[in-house]
């Protein structure tokens, strides 16, 4: 038999990692392409030989998804496999009749081919959406092991943006790891959290490589997702956070649903915000998809620099960006203490957006008056300073997961909003995880 030749859709995460366990070394297939979308400046390189092994010695081109059916025809592709997370069911649909019309099978790899076995004990935390509070949890389910005199290893979900083969293994133990690999906005995000509180942090683009650098130094070892994906590895407890802020969602968007049927443990977050009805209705779903997950009601608290400063003022609002873009949600942490504080206005920032930004809200209409502190490159970075100095407001409420105010300068003052996970029911996190650990 032919190889089957192979294209790959995906958005610099999910795509390499399928390549790498299912394709790389595999003789009955030949990958002929990645398409590439969501994050910006990812068309146009190469997945490089270095990492792509010995069946690709030219490594493989990545593309703009936009040129996806001509790539069809060009490359006689055979098969298209999604590779990307956080996106409606008739999205994918939609991209699977794009395909088969274009004369290729469409395909989805399943957890079961695509996850690595550690030899430590896996714990996952992933979720039904991006925003949902996956950054709590894990910050919640590290303290409870460390508690328990554990020594904890997180591994992040892929964010490679810049060089992929200086990124293959990455370590990051301090803010300082942070400037060496050139993070960028996004990737801070996640990684800051961790190592301000001493944790060690592993992320890049080989996996099975990654897994065995941290299994050296970590007693057990937690998988912090992102986006909606389902973990890259084998958990021996799988913990989902759901959000009744988009109820429904938990079974309409892919991967998320997956997730939410695997789950052993489901989180609902951020009830304290959220409300009655829609909590019946996440509890309602979660009920019929997966009876068999313990579920925990938790609360989302949010705290602020200086509460009372906030009173009165007119003030722009800086959210997580990709919670307000592909995870479509209208307010973040930075809104909730903004109206629980008094504040007299929220100042919309798009008259004043500029560049990149100013892009992102035209492909985001949706957004509304908050500022997505989007920061995939310097362009961005700068594009993102230049729409705060030029947004009228008396002061700057920072609700994303780092502490932006290292990277911008504000021309005015600027408060940090903070957010935890706080269990209401039993059993808790505390009790599945022991359980799990005696295990």
């Amino acid at each position: 038999m032919s190889k089957k030749r192979v294209l790959i859709m995906g958005a610099a995460g999910r795509d390499f990692h399928n390549f790498n366990t299912y394709f790389r070394n595999n003789k009955d297939y030949e990958v002929v392409a990645f398409t590439a979308t969501q994050i910006p400046d990812i068309a146009g390189r190469k997945y490089p030989a270095a990492l792509a092994g010995k069946l690709y010695p030219k490594g493989i081109s990545i593309y703009d998804e936009k040129d996806l059916t001509k790539l069809i025809a060009k490359l006689k592709v055979d098969q298209v496999v999604f590779a990307y997370s956080d996106v409606p069911y008739s999205y994918v649909m939609g991209k699977g009749a794009v395909v088969n019309a274009a004369g290729a099978d469409f395909m989805m790899l399943s957890p079961k081919d695509t996850m690595i076995k550690s030899t430590k004990p896996v714990i996952s935390i992933c979720a039904v959406r991006t925003g949902s509070g996956k950054s709590q949890t894990t910050r919640r389910v590290i303290e409870i092991l460390m508690a328990m005199g554990k020594k904890v290893v997180a591994i992040r979900h892929p964010m490679p943006y810049g060089d992929l083969v200086k990124q293959k293994v990455q370590r990051f133990a301090t803010v300082q790891d942070l400037a060496k690999h050139n993070c960028t906005i996004e990737e801070m995000e996640e990684y800051e959290p961790h190592v301000v509180r001493g944790n060690v942090i592993y992320a890049g683009v080989d996996y099975e490589a990654i897994l065995r650098r941290a299994e050296k130094e970590a007693d057990v070892i937690v998988w912090d997702g992102g986006n909606n994906d389902f973990s890259f590895y084998k958990s021996d407890l799988e913990i989902v956070v759901v959000d009744p802020h988009r109820p429904g969602h938990e079974l309409s968007y892919y991967p998320g649903e997956v997730n939410l049927r695997r789950a052993d443990v489901i989180v609902i977050n951020k009830e304290d915000s959220a409300r009655k009805e829609d909590i019946k209705t996440v509890k309602a779903n979660i009920k019929m998809a997966n009876p068999r997950a313990l579920v925990i009601d938790a609360d989302s608290p949010v705290t602020v620099e200086q509460p009372k400063s906030l009173k009165g003022k007119r003030v722009l609002v800086i959210e997580d960006g990709p919670t307000l873009t592909h995870g479509e949600m209208k307010y973040g942490a930075g809104v909730v203490a903004a109206k629980k504080h008094g504040v007299a206005k929220m100042i919309d920032p798009r008259p004043y957006a500029v560049g990149t930004i100013a892009d992102t809200f035209k492909k985001y209409p949706g957004i509304g008056v908050l500022l997505p502190a989007m920061g995939y490159s310097a362009k961005q970075i700068s594009d993102l300073q230049a729409t705060i100095n030029r947004t009228p407001c008396d002061m700057y409420v920072v609700g994303t997961p780092i502490d932006l105010r290292r990277l911008v300068k504000f021309p005015k003052p600027a408060v940090r909003v903070g957010y935890d996970l706080k269990e209401t029911s039993k059993p808790d996190l505390t009790a599945a995880i022991k359980k799990v650990i005696k295990k």
